[in-house]
């Protein structure tokens, strides 16, 4: 069976290095997230994804598979309890270009298994945390990412 892809592309009026920032730093994450991204973001070390929204809990990990800041990041994502099973991880992949005074932020997650509950949770999940890091770079105010949820 093949695997399944999530792609979304979203166009920001921000610098590169800036769009870097927002992505891997934690304070900067739970900001437009309510979630922490922690890593020192080198390609093989691990990485975790922190809710920070109630009581703080780990929801995701992974390895950092490829950084080259400002322009590409790819981590593996998996839930905790699939940690130690690499067949569970799907693949996340951050590509960052300059295009003028903005830059273009395409978002590919990939590896996933076709009709599965993380494949629908990534499908809402990922289109309302862009859309935040959009308006929070933009106007400095970020969505209630979760509203209505």
């Amino acid at each position: 069976m093949s695997k399944a892809q999530f792609m979304y592309v979203t166009y920001i009026a921000a610098k590169p290095e800036r769009i870097w920032t927002a992505i891997t730093d934690p304070e900067f994450t739970r900001q437009y997230w309510d979630a922490e991204n922690v890593s020192d973001w080198k390609a093989g070390s691990r990485w975790e994804h922190w809710r920070t929204e109630g009581q703080r809990q780990l929801a995701m990990v992974g390895k950092v598979v490829e950084s080259a800041p400002p322009t590409r990041l790819v981590i593996t994502w998996a839930p905790p309890a699939d940690e130690a099973n690499p067949a569970k991880h799907s693949r996340v992949t951050f590509d960052i270009a300059a295009i003028g005074d903005m830059t273009r932020l395409t978002v590919t997650h990939d590896e996933l298994e076709p009709g599965s509950s993380m494949l629908h949770g990534i499908s809402e999940g990922w289109p309302r945390v862009l859309s935040s890091l959009k308006s929070f770079l933009e106007t400095g105010r970020a969505l209630r990412t979760w509203a209505g949820r």
